[in-house]
């Protein structure tokens, strides 16, 4: 018989274990952007995730009761846009329920696709949605990227511990 390891203050699933420990989770900060009916939404999101390179795929987790969801479920493209250290406010912004996240002092234009564009990130892609799938109470969406520009100068914004960081060396 083998020892049982100390498995400390073990606790049953539930969402505060998960928000708990993805806290301790960093996570690099990207904007997912769509063209809605009643003009630009955005939402900030920490799921972004690179799927297949052939073709190239991405994913993000969307909540279905956020505001940005309706415009999501139906839009055929989506803007992502990975955000460097510089950018915590925009971040906090389009995280913020509420929030005018397309007023000043954001800069932004359309794009291909009629996407919104945000200026100054790391990298942004143009994404053709290709399936929403159902999770929980989130949709997975997996988008095929058609183009984007990788070349914007920095560092990475991380999220860690309820907070945007930059990284350390």
């Amino acid at each position: 018989m083998t020892a049982t390891p100390d498995l400390g203050t073990f606790q049953l699933a539930s969402p505060d274990l998960l928000r708990s420990t993805f806290r301790r989770h960093a996570a690099g900060v990207a904007v997912i952007t769509a063209s809605g009916a009643a003009g630009p939404v955005g939402f900030t999101a920490t799921s972004l995730t690179s799927v297949s390179a052939e073709p190239p795929l991405v994913s993000f987790g969307i909540g279905t009761g956020a505001s940005s969801w309706p415009a999501v479920a139906t839009s055929e493209h989506v803007g992502i846009h990975i955000l460097g250290e510089h950018q915590s406010e925009l971040a906090a912004t389009f995280a913020r329920s509420g929030a005018d996240r397309f007023g000043a002092p954001t800069a932004w234009r359309e794009g291909p696709e009629g996407v919104p564009v945000l200026d100054d990130v790391l990298a942004w892609l143009v994404c053709r949605i290709v399936a929403r799938v159902p999770a929980g109470d989130h949709r997975i969406v997996l988008a095929e990227v058609l183009g984007g520009d990788p070349s914007g100068a920095g560092r990475p914004l991380l999220y860690h511990h309820g907070r945007f960081n930059g990284l350390r060396d």
